[in-house]
């Protein structure tokens, strides 16, 4: 963590708005695979500088950087070496500025992952504690426990990774003896960092200024509901967990999730943020129960708050309306802006699960679309399993209607391609994702969604890069390439960029009024200023009400809207 800091320049004109966040469409870039600038099969810095004008004609507000910090890679970047630098393999510190400056130049701002929970086990930080003793300051620094039973050769807990495995890792003493235990949510290259140590929130607040100086206008902050730990002597079982039950939950006592002490944290963030102009913004990646994500998102702590809930949602109008409003009504009462996000790094791409069969019930006697993505991934991910036209139909009308909602928009990257998840085409060896690896012939990892994009139709790597690509692309990218779309009127790629550019020039106050349309499965709202959003979820085609017909998200033949469609329309 000893990068110097360099003053950002920078002749774009971006506005002071404090407020320009609200309502801005943010696109996810996952760094080592969206373009590949010196052939060595990585995306990288200088491949997403190229691509800038790319992005200002999608229509995006923002970028949002996935981690691009030195790494192992363990898990996808998100177990970091160094908190102050670039990556080496995708490039350098004068490298980022140079992007910032190309993107801000085109009038797109800059949010960055910051990943606060745990550093990687290579860090510098890790690497002292690795060869301290046994209550030094370096292991404060983290969580280290005695193990249990004889000669504490069990783990402090029986708690599990996110991964699998135990959430615990016995580490060898600087003697060579078997030692003290360390905890770990994540992989086991993922140690946990103690947010009691003054030193560590110290740090931290010395890298949030370090990447706002050199330009960065937010943060994303990963698993944000997982700082603070209360580490009592007696640490609870899974069992004794599972018998709190919510309450562990809606009560905070919850030994490492959602705990209230970790708003603090955030609070002292705020303060530092509120330091420039206009200030910096974050979004918690906080899987909590949605009566606590509004605390994430106050004005006093972080300002926003991802919520997941219509990614989890089915293609039903019903579940669809009953998310958006108590969503809106959340934002609304935190004095935050909604969030609305279909796909990102971690989750099968929704234009795949939107194609999958309903097998099983869930909480409403339906199946989720989130829960069928995971129901996909753990029967091996297979093409064939996919209604692949109807997927890509109902992907288009829902990023339609999430264009139309008041809010911020999150896309990610590829989702404007209409790109379907890659499933058992990666062959195993091939893999990176260590959820496969720890939970191997279960289910088959995040990789799928992952996969390089596909810039050309030909190429060894449709125009990833010169070289080939860290993942490999399936033959069907081809016909899903830029180069591809952009000859295309009735194109995916056409449509996220008219409707982006139509977005920006109707947005208005934060507000929505639904409209009766006389069927369940019909969708109606119309926005403060007059225009309207419909989207037909059923199987029968809808008479659209009088308007002229701004954009749609499949061809509309007259006034009847079909099946599976968005349309907006202009009274």
């Amino acid at each position: 963590m000893t990068a110097a800091t360099a003053p950002f320049h920078s002749d774009a004109i971006l506005s002071d708005d404090p407020n320009w966040w609200r309502q801005a469409s943010v696109y996810q870039i996952y760094p080592r695979s969206f373009a590949d600038s010196n052939g060595d099969g990585i995306g990288d810095i200088n491949g997403i500088t190229a691509k800038v004008p790319y992005l200002k004609e999608l229509g995006i507000d923002a970028v949002w950087l996935s981690p691009f910090y030195p790494s192992a890679l363990a898990d996808g970047g998100y177990d970091v070496d160094d908190y102050r630098n670039v990556d080496p393999r995708l490039g350098t510190l004068e490298d980022f500025d140079a992007m910032a400056a190309a993107l801000h130049g085109a009038g797109i701002r800059l949010i960055v992952d910051i990943v606060p929970n745990h550093s990687s086990n290579r860090h510098e930080w890790f690497q002292e504690a690795l060869a301290a003793p046994k209550g030094s300051s370096a292991r404060d620094r983290y969580i280290f426990r005695d193990g249990l039973g004889v000669d504490g050769g069990l783990p402090p807990s029986d708690w599990d990774s996110i991964f699998g495995g135990p959430a615990w890792e016995r580490i060898t003493e600087p003697d060579g003896t078997p030692g003290q235990w360390y905890m770990h949510i994540f992989a086991k290259e993922q140690p946990d960092l103690n947010w009691d140590n003054p030193e560590v929130r110290a740090d931290f607040l010395t890298t949030l200024r370090f990447w706002s100086d050199r330009g960065v206008d937010g943060f994303r902050i990963d698993v944000a509901h997982a700082l603070t730990k209360n580490l009592e002597e007696t640490l609870p079982s899974k069992a004794d967990l599972d018998a709190m039950g919510e309450a562990a939950y809606l009560e905070g006592m919850h030994p490492y999730w959602d705990r209230d002490e970790v708003h603090e944290i955030y609070a002292e963030w705020r303060k530092l943020f509120n330091e420039y102009t206009p200030p910096r913004t974050a979004v918690a990646e906080a899987w909590v129960h949605a009566d606590r994500r509004a605390r994430y998102a106050s004005p006093e702590g972080l300002g926003q708050a991802f919520n997941f809930d219509l990614l989890q949602a089915d293609f039903d109008a019903v579940q669809f309306r009953r998310t958006i409003t108590k969503n809106l009504a959340e934002a609304d009462a935190s004095g935050a802006s909604s969030t609305w996000v279909f796909s990102n790094h971690d989750v099968v791409r929704h234009a795949t699960r939107y194609g999958l069969p309903v097998s099983g019930p869930g909480a409403d006697g339906e199946i989720m679309a989130g829960q069928a993505g995971k129901h996909w991934l753990l029967g091996g991910g297979r093409q064939e399993d996919v209604d692949i036209e109807l997927g890509l139909r109902r992907a288009r009308a829902a990023s339609l209607l999430m264009f139309a909602l008041p809010g911020s928009a999150y896309l990610y990257q590829g989702e404007e391609l209409g790109l379907q998840e890659v499933g058992c085409e990666i062959p195993d060896a091939e893999r990176q994702d260590p959820s496969f690896f720890r939970n191997r012939g279960v289910e088959i990892g995040r990789d799928g969604c992952r996969v390089p994009l596909p810039w050309t139709a030909e190429g060894t790597s449709l125009g990833f890069g010169p070289g080939g690509s860290h993942l490999p692309q399936p033959a069907w990218f081809a016909g899903s390439s830029v180069e591809v779309q952009e000859l295309q009127d009735d194109s995916t790629l056409s449509l996220y960029r008219r409707a982006l550019a139509l977005r920006s020039e109707l947005q208005a106050a934060e507000a929505l009024e639904w409209l009766d349309t006389g069927r369940d499965d019909v969708l109606a709202f119309r926005r403060p200023n007059g225009w309207t959003s419909v989207t037909n979820f059923g199987t029968e085609p809808f008479i659209l009400p009088a308007g002229a017909l701004l954009v749609t998200s499949a061809p509309v033949d007259g006034a009847s809207l079909p099946a599976a469609t968005t349309a907006w329309l202009q009274a």
